[in-house]
């Protein structure tokens, strides 16, 4: 039985162990932390095929600069990491024009096309974890902004997905009572769900656990011990740990191990907040997305989170309160009252991102045996399933059950910038 070392113990990294074990293989996860450090635990939750469009999109270069003069807008750069972002921005900036967005949109959804089938799979097999039937309403409170969303919505029908529905501000609160009188439209996609993340995080472990896989936590990865072009071992903290393949699913610190195999992959961090009120005082019987201002709000059960805020900042884990204080002032602008709860609790969690809004799945170039799944931005737990069947298919069978080829961490490395595959390397 061949030894797979899946390297970040996040959402993704235990859905790859999981399909990765599902398959035969002898699976050991490494993480640096707890669970409750990965991007993964305490995120909106949202499970939205028909909403999984790509981060770079044409306009954005525009508005991105109104939003830089407000320190509370929906997107920021922190100004300290601006000289070592500004590759990556550029980069980013290029691909924000009609005929990319058009490319990574149809890649998206084609990966997202059994996301729906993944998740009741899952609940199947019996791992436990939250889930929610709850349809997803995005509301507005300007209007003019409903063409922009429902050009998007629109182009998943060629996709089998519904039309979306467009309501009045009567019909939104006939349908949302919990939404305010200055949401003038709304439009409902009722085919979306959500799960709440930290169960599924939980739940995954728990079923691995059962499995036989060695989740280990707290054990950092430095480096890899490579022969020719072959990873021979994952060199921890706790010494080297050999293997016959490995997936680092590390979330934004990929890219930083992939770069101690001479890869430089543009990856870089942006840190996502979350409020989250215990039994709350106002009842939210859908998905809710505050259109305007980026933000997610989501029902759990006995439980309510805002989830929201784009904040470039390097890999500093240190939280802005000013974020948290727009993540809750969006909240009771849309909302017809301020939200209560037995208790209130904030998080901050780092997402891993490209410029192209596409995530790293494959292979990684001069590697026999090396593969990563990272790079999902703010849709990972839409395209954990997916991504965890195709990399695990790919790994053990030489063959994906999806067309990666969009993802390929090589599109972003020069054949000129790969690493040599002679000799023996300790990095």
């Amino acid at each position: 039985m061949s030894r797979t070392v899946v390297i970040g113990g996040g959402l993704i990294g235990l859905w790859c162990a999981y399909e990765l074990r599902r398959r035969g293989a002898e699976v050991v996860v490494l993480d640096r932390g707890a669970p409750t450090a990965s991007c993964s635990w305490a995120n909106a939750g949202w499970v939205v095929p028909a909403f999984s469009s790509p981060l770079p999109a044409p306009g954005l270069p525009a508005q991105s600069l109104r939003w830089l003069l407000r320190r509370e807008s929906p997107f920021r750069i922190n100004p300290r990491v601006l000289p070592q972002l500004a590759p990556w921005l550029a980069a980013f900036w290029r691909r924000c024009n009609p005929r990319d967005y058009a490319v990574a949109f149809d890649a998206l959804a084609r990966l997202n096309v059994r996301t729906r089938q993944h998740y009741d799979a899952l609940q199947a097999a019996g791992v436990a974890f939250e889930m929610h039937r709850l349809g997803l309403l995005f509301a507005f409170v300007q209007e003019a902004e409903v063409v922009h969303i429902t050009e998007d919505l629109e182009r998943m029908r060629a996709y089998g997905y519904p039309p979306p529905v467009l309501l009045d501000d009567r019909q939104v609160r006939e349908i949302e009572p919990a939404l305010s009188p200055r949401v003038r439209a709304a439009v409902l996609i009722p085919d979306e769900r959500c799960v709440r993340p930290e169960s599924l995080v939980q739940g995954l472990e728990a079923r691995l656990l059962d499995l036989g896989v060695s989740v280990r936590r707290g054990e950092e990865v430095r480096g890899f011990a490579r022969r020719n072009g072959t990873v021979t071992a994952a060199l921890t903290t706790t010494g080297p740990l050999a293997g016959d393949h490995f997936l680092i699913a590390a979330g934004a610190w990929s890219g930083l191990l992939a770069s101690r195999c001479g890869l430089r992959l543009p990856l870089t961090a942006a840190r996502g907040y979350s409020i989250t009120l215990s039994a709350p005082t106002l009842q939210v019987g859908h998905l809710v997305y505050l259109t305007e201002a980026k933000v997610a709000v989501t029902s759990f059960r006995a439980a309510l989170r805002f989830a929201g805020t784009l904040e470039l900042a390097g890999l500093s884990e240190r939280a802005d309160p000013r974020r948290l204080v727009a993540v809750r002032r969006a909240a009771d602008l849309y909302l017809a009252e301020r939200a209560g709860g037995a208790t209130e609790w904030s998080w901050m969690g780092l997402r891993p991102v490209t410029p192209d809004g596409l995530p790293l799945i494959g292979r990684l170039p001069g590697h026999d045996n090396l593969y990563m799944a990272a790079g999902h931005g703010m849709l990972g737990v839409t395209l954990a399933p997916a991504t965890a069947s195709a990399i695990a298919g790919l790994m053990l069978e030489g063959r994906a059950d999806a067309d990666l080829a969009p993802f390929d961490p090589a599109r972003f490395v020069p054949r000129s910038a790969r690493p040599a595959s002679g000799g023996i390397h300790h990095d």
